[in-house]
């Protein structure tokens, strides 16, 4: 061989540089929310709830105050909260546990393993179907609240600043208990007879469908253990005047404990989705 001749090329082609995971991301989060919103037994039970129980309350005990001689509200005025509260939990928690386990069982996930799709642009998707139907539905709650039920909303930055960090460590360790416990259900079809029931005790339990300091200790106390507790508690100090944090259980509405609470949470969340998450049903190859 000449020294003017030179080595072969080499006939491999070069490797797919992977796609970015924020685009990607982002056309996940478009198809969820479109998947979503064709599901209307999801916009029901999960979207439309919080707004049928508020109307529902309103209407059967409008007439009563909720309070004591530290001061009163309407009832709408108590319920807007928890009903809040309640709809950042059935978003996040309760929509992810059951559409991951589903598409799990169908092998949606498998199939989506096996792409060229970043795993990080998948949970990404879920954060912002999440964030979007979160907020929209908070949107719906004050609007309604506000128009039609005389609800008074916070007049002070302080509390609006509250309220947005409640609704973000809520609905953040909503989404990671959502993915975590998404790993239980032996099937896709067994997964809303075991979420739903445990998502009913917790509202019953937290103060969603009953005034809270009315509850019996013990179930104060089991209320306490769990986030949905923290976040309704949270929306109450944004919404409630001043005075009626004398009747919450502390006599305050302990924001710093909240903050703890639901981080902790949100921790816990975090490294179940590290330990348990698997792509493929519990026995498969």
């Amino acid at each position: 061989m000449s020294a003017t001749e030179t080595a072969p090329r080499s006939s491999a082609s070069p490797r797919p540089t992977p796609p970015s995971a924020l685009p990607v991301a982002l056309a996940r989060t478009a198809i969820e929310l479109k998947l979503f919103f064709r599901d209307r037994e999801a916009l029901v039970f999960i979207f439309f709830f919080p707004v049928l129980l508020l109307a529902i309350f309103t209407t059967a005990f409008g007439g009563e105050a909720i309070g004591g001689p530290g001061g009163e509200i309407s009832v709408a005025q108590y319920y807007a909260p928890a009903m809040i509260a309640s709809g950042i939990f059935l978003s996040s928690f309760q929509t992810l546990a059951l559409n991951i386990a589903l598409e799990r069982d169908d092998g949606s996930l498998k199939r989506l393993r096996g792409t060229p799709m970043p795993p990080l642009a998948y949970f990404l998707g879920k954060i912002g179907l999440v964030i979007v139907t979160s907020l929209l539905q908070v949107a719906i709650l004050v609007g309604l609240s506000t128009l039609l039920l005389d609800v008074e909303m916070p007049s002070t930055s302080t509390a609006w600043l509250t309220f947005a960090w409640v609704f973000v460590l809520g609905s953040a360790g909503g989404t990671v208990l959502g993915i975590a416990f998404s790993v239980l259900p032996k099937s896709g079809r067994s997964a809303g007879a075991m979420v739903i029931p445990i998502v009913l005790v917790l509202q019953f339990i937290s103060g969603v469908f009953f005034v809270f300091y009315d509850l019996p200790s013990w179930m104060q106390q089991a209320g306490a253990l769990f986030p949905l507790k923290w976040l309704a508690q949270g929306m109450r100090s944004v919404f409630f005047p001043e005075q009626m944090a004398a009747l919450e259980v502390a006599g305050t509405f302990e924001l710093g404990r909240t903050a703890i609470v639901l981080g902790g949470w949100l921790v816990i969340g975090l490294i179940a989705c590290r330990v348990l998450f698997r792509w493929t049903p519990r026995g498969s190859v």
